[in-house]
C-alpha cells in the first residue's frame, strides 16, 4: 500500500501499515499534528471526490491542483516545450483525467520537485507517464520511493531552455527550474519556496522553515541570490502559483539585501 501523509501529502514506500510518524513532517522545517501523523491514499481520496483542477497559467504553462486540497496544497506546474513537457512539484493526488490531459500536451520528459515537501505522489505520476523522477543528490535521504529516481548534482538539463539548478537554502538539495524560453523569451523561474513570492508581488522571502518561522542567514540568502542572478528569467512563480510578474531579477536582489540587513541588525533601532 502506498500511504500519503495528510499533512505534507508525500507518498511512502509500499508498506502494509503506515509509519507512526511521517519523517518528512518530523523535522524542524515542517510539523506533526497533535495526536500524530494521519494517512490517506489515492484510492481513499478518489472515494471522497478529490479531483485535479487544471488551469492555464500562461502560454505553454499549466497549473494542476487537488480539490479539495491535500497536504501543503501546492500547484504542480506543467511546462511544455517543443521537445516535451516537464512536471514540477507534484501534488499528492493523481487521476486519469489529469494524466490524459498531460499526455495530450505531447511526450512527457520528466517529473521534478523543488524539495522534499513537494514530492507529493511524484512516483505515481512518473509511473503513469513512464518518465523518470529527477531529484538533487543532496536530498537523497528524503526519497521514500527510489525506483524511478535519477539523481543529479548541481544542474540537470531537461529540454532546450529548461534546466534544473540546485540552489540550496530551504533544503540542501533545493532546486529551481529555469524556463529560459518562456514568457516570450524573457524567461520564467519556477522557484518553489527557495524564493517565495510575497503577497505584495513586489518582494520575495527566503526561509529555512515557513510554518515555523526559521530564517536563513544573510550569507546563505546572498549566495542564493547570486546563483539565480546567472539565470535567464524576468518572471517568477512560487510553489502555490503566486507570481512576480516582471522584474523578478531586480526584486530578488532588493529582497536579498533587505533580508541581510535585517538579520545583520542594521535596523535594530526600529524595533
Amino acid at each position: 500500500m502506498i500511504w500519503i501523509c495528510e499533512t505534507c501529502a508525500v507518498e511512502t514506500a509500499d508498506l502494509e501499515t503506515p509509519p507512526e510518524i511521517c519523517a518528512i513532517c518530523d523535522d524542524e522545517r515542517q510539523w506533526v499534528p497533535e495526536g500524530g501523523s494521519r494517512w490517506t491514499s489515492v484510492e481513499k481520496q478518489r472515494e471522497n471526490g478529490t479531483r485535479i483542477v487544471i488551469s492555464e497559467v500562461e502560454p505553454e504553462l499549466w497549473g494542476l491542483r487537488a480539490e479539495p486540497s491535500i497536504g501543503i496544497g501546492q500547484q504542480t506546474m506543467v511546462v511544455r516545450t517543443p521537445e516535451g513537457t516537464i512536471l514540477f512539484d507534484c501534488v499528492g493526488y493523481i487521476d486519469d483525467a489529469a494524466v490524459e490531459f498531460v499526455r495530450g500536451l505531447g511526450p512527457t520528459l520528466a517529473i521534478a520537485a523543488s524539495h522534499p515537501h513537494m514530492y507529493g505522489v511524484q512516483t505515481e505520476w512518473a509511473a503513469a507517464l513512464d518518465v523518470p523522477v529527477l531529484v538533487a543528490e543532496r536530498d537523497r535521504e528524503w526519497v521514500r520511493r527510489p525506483e524511478r529516481v535519477e539523481f543529479y548534482d548541481d544542474r540537470r538539463d531537461v529540454a532546450t531552455g529548461v534546466t534544473l539548478h540546485r540552489v540550496g537554502g530551504h533544503f540542501r538539495g533545493q532546486a529551481v527550474l529555469e524556463w529560459a524560453t518562456g514568457n516570450d523569451g524573457k524567461g520564467v523561474l519556477l522557484a518553489g519556496d527557495a524564493i517565495f513570492t510575497n503577497p505584495d508581488r513586489k518582494t520575495v522571502s527566503f526561509m529555512r522553515s515557513y510554518p515555523n518561522r526559521l530564517p536563513l542567514s544573510g550569507n546563505v540568502v546572498q549566495r542564493l541570490a547570486a546563483q539565480v542572478e546567472e539565470l535567464h528569467f524576468d518572471r517568477l512563480y512560487n510553489n502555490f502559483g503566486a507570481v512576480v510578474p516582471q522584474d523578478a531579477q531586480a526584486i530578488i536582489r532588493y529582497s536579498a539585501d533587505r533580508h541581510t540587513a535585517w538579520v545583520r541588525g542594521d535596523h535594530d533601532d526600529l524595533t
